[in-house]
């Protein structure tokens, strides 16, 4: 089982990604980053004529619920858990109350508009971090990809993270070990 614990490795103790890594990282990125263009381009239309959120809008949610701790804690190097998906969590039923509450449906601007502002966030800083862990041949966790960019440009060492949940961890011990 995935766990979201933060556990830094010094830099130059995991495996670079190789070809199908990088093809498979980049993969992701441009998954992601559709999702996003596909968000952004709907921001002034949420709601349909029927009155309800936007389906595209749902889509992501449950995804970016399982991904927000992971993009949170390796991606700023943060040790909080499951803290970031239990307070977006929190934050989004409060949002959907509040709706209710004040017009009694769940399928509220509001909601909409906080829902889609946090997938804008959670999958920009995945799609943005796979292209350039690609990019760079970043090791381990593409969340550690700004972190990477940061040690090439200033010399800073910096670290590393396997990656917690997919495939990618896999996939660079299997092209390190036939790769030599």
């Amino acid at each position: 089982m995935a766990t979201t614990d933060l556990k830094l490795e010094d830099c130059g103790s995991l495996p670079k990604p190789g070809p199908i890594g990088r093809l498979v990282r980049i993969g992701f990125g441009f998954l992601c980053l559709y999702y996003v263009f596909a968000l952004w381009g709907t921001r002034q239309d949420l709601i349909t004529e029927a009155g309800t959120i936007r389906q595209l809008v749902w889509n992501g949610i449950v995804p970016g619920l399982i991904l927000v701790s992971y993009v949170i804690n390796i991606g700023f190097s943060r040790a909080w858990k499951k803290w970031p998906a239990i307070v977006s969590t929190a934050i989004v039923l409060a949002v959907a109350g509040t709706g209710y509450a004040l017009t009694g449906s769940l399928d509220t601007p509001l909601l909409a508009h906080t829902i889609h502002a946090w997938e804008l966030y959670v999958f920009s800083h995945l799609g943005l971090a796979f292209v350039l862990a690609a990019t760079l041949g970043t090791p381990g966790c593409e969340m550690r990809a700004f972190h990477h960019l940061y040690s090439l440009i200033t010399g800073k060492l910096t670290k590393e993270h396997h990656c917690p949940i997919g495939p990618l961890s896999s996939i660079d011990r299997w092209e390190a070990t036939r790769l030599g």
